[in-house]
């Protein structure tokens, strides 16, 4: 299965901070409510061919079987006919896309085109005179735009472009061409990053704002952020974050050809082109991963095509059915949310209208509404919190930089502090629910790929023994969520922690705490 590529480069991004942009994040402040006069028309699922009762087996499913769904969208005929959020995720706030931020940095170089300011045929070194190697080979002198579009620039591993002082783009172009452009297929972020690069050079602006006006505003998405590299470039290969309808939006975009409300917001041409398998990739017949490669957006099973980003970020466009499905997720297993779509949606979309089903309809209602990650099991509280609250755990020096832990469960809300060389974060913990907080403890999450920071994290925690209390972070802009178990062994605290999915190790190494003091 295709993997993320850019997590080669995750111990550049923890170390050094690159792909952060400081400021593009305002997680201190509550996100504007959305503007509803803007939003997609909604109607009930059976008025656009779709039984409600099909859709709820689906949520029902992805509900058991996927352990980290955070948003859902399903677009019939250009009408929301369900949509859902996984508490503490939430319709208002954005979310990172990691590589889905790919089309869109696509679809930058499109309009580009399109305005005469760039061709695909265009070799890529003629961009960066300043940046190219003394000596460049055949092969690097032979890259086309086009090439880097199609994942099939010649190189057989991708550039380490995440320096400090380097540019990306001169490392890019130093990095080994071996295969002539456009024979080999290889899954490239920093390829995208130099597509983000090329309409800088063209525009005069980041990618970011050349498509505020010409994409961004006419969907009515507003105030999207995207990562960018020392040099001020928009990361191009992931750092954009929106929302869940945003997707959706961008999505009922390419499936009516570029148009948006009688507007020809992209060319068609660039539609069919782009969607179009341009590179093959594999073979095996049920992997999505396999179907082929067009500019930016994968061809997919059932004659679709998508946007899609690491751990399970997706724009599903379904021609044939005339649908888009837009879904955020943190899972290990792509496949298996593409599959859920497969076989219990697909199956479902029917030609014509159906009988409105009154009775069905308020179940998938209440469950849309009632959706929420999966809270720590176990008790609220147990004799032994009253005897530990209050006391501090210090642990020797590890990695993570965490010094000393203490929890007050003597408080309404439980609160889970913890001592860092950077000062002392205060997360209140919610018991039965999630108790979101704009600056509390992550974990290390904060430190991965785009993370804006202070991320905003949501808390729920339970007791399941006397002796253990199980505390689940979740960073609800992001798909990361960590598992955290506080065993108290005499004056010992054993803490162990594993994360939902991670660019590395899951599981992370036990830290032993000493009972310290109380306070």
């Amino acid at each position: 299965m295709r993997q993320f590529l850019v997590c080669v480069l995750l111990v550049l991004t923890v170390s050094t901070g690159l792909g952060q942009q400081p400021g593009s994040y305002q997680t201190s402040q509550p996100y504007a409510a959305i503007d509803k006069s803007r939003s997609l028309p909604r109607s009930t699922p059976e008025r656009q061919g779709i039984s409600s009762s099909d859709i709820l087996d689906f949520v029902d499913t992805a509900d058991r079987q996927i352990d980290t769904m955070n948003s859902f969208m399903l677009v019939r005929h250009g009408y929301v006919v369900a949509e859902g959020w996984w508490g503490p995720y939430d319709a208002a706030t954005p979310h990172i896309l990691y590589s889905l931020s790919k089309s869109f940095t696509s679809t930058a170089v499109g309009l580009a085109i399109a305005e005469g300011k760039m061709s695909l045929d265009d070799e890529v070194l003629k961009f960066f005179p300043d940046d190219a190697p003394a000596e460049p080979s055949a092969n690097l002198k032979a890259m086309r735009v086009r090439d880097l579009l199609r994942m099939a620039t010649g190189n057989q591993t991708e550039a380490p472009i995440l320096t400090q002082d380097v540019p990306w783009t001169k490392t890019f172009l130093a990095h080994p061409v071996p295969f002539k452009p456009g024979t080999h297929f290889l899954y490239n972020s920093p390829a995208t990053y130099m597509l983000s690069a090329i309409v800088q050079k063209v525009t005069g602006m980041t990618v970011c704002a050349y498509l505020k006006p010409r994409l961004f505003e006419p969907l009515g998405i507003d105030n999207p952020t995207w990562v960018a590299s020392p040099q001020g470039i928009s990361a191009g290969a992931y750092g954009l974050s929106l929302r869940t309808e945003d997707i959706a939006r961008f999505g009922q975009l390419y499936l009516q050809k570029g148009k948006w409300k009688g507007k020809q917001l992209v060319p068609s041409q660039w539609v069919e082109e782009a969607t179009t398998r341009q590179t093959a990739n594999g073979s095996s017949p049920n992997s999505d991963w396999d179907q082929g490669y067009g500019y930016q957006f994968w061809r997919s099973r059932h004659n679709t095509y998508r946007g899609d980003g690491a751990f399970g970020q997706y724009c599903m466009v379904i021609p044939e059915f005339d649908a888009v499905v837009a879904i955020t997720s943190g899972v290990p297993d792509m496949q298996s949310v593409m599959n859920l779509v497969w076989n219990k949606l697909l199956p479902a979309m029917k030609p014509n209208h159906l009988p409105e089903n009154a009775v069905e309809r308020r179940k998938l209602e209440a469950k849309l509404a009632g959706l929420v990650v999966k809270l720590p099991p176990g008790q609220p509280t147990m004799p032994l919190a009253s005897k530990v609250s209050g006391k501090w755990f210090s642990f020797p020096e590890n990695d993570r930089g965490i010094e000393a832990v203490s929890f007050d469960f003597n408080s309404s809300t439980p609160v889970l502090n913890v001592r860092t060389k950077g000062g002392e974060l205060r997360t209140p913990i919610g018991i039965g629910s999630w108790r979101k907080n704009p600056n509390g403890f992550a974990n290390g999450l904060d430190k991965f790929l785009s993370v804006s920071d202070p991320p905003l994290v949501a808390a729920s925690g339970a007791w399941s023994a006397n002796d253990v209390f199980n505390v689940k972070l979740v960073l609800y802009q992001t798909p990361f969520c960590s598992a955290l178990t506080f065993k108290f062994v005499g004056e010992q605290l054993l803490f162990d922690a594993e994360h939902n999915v991670s660019f590395g190790s899951r599981n992370l190494p036990q830290l032993v705490g000493q009972a310290a003091s109380t306070r």
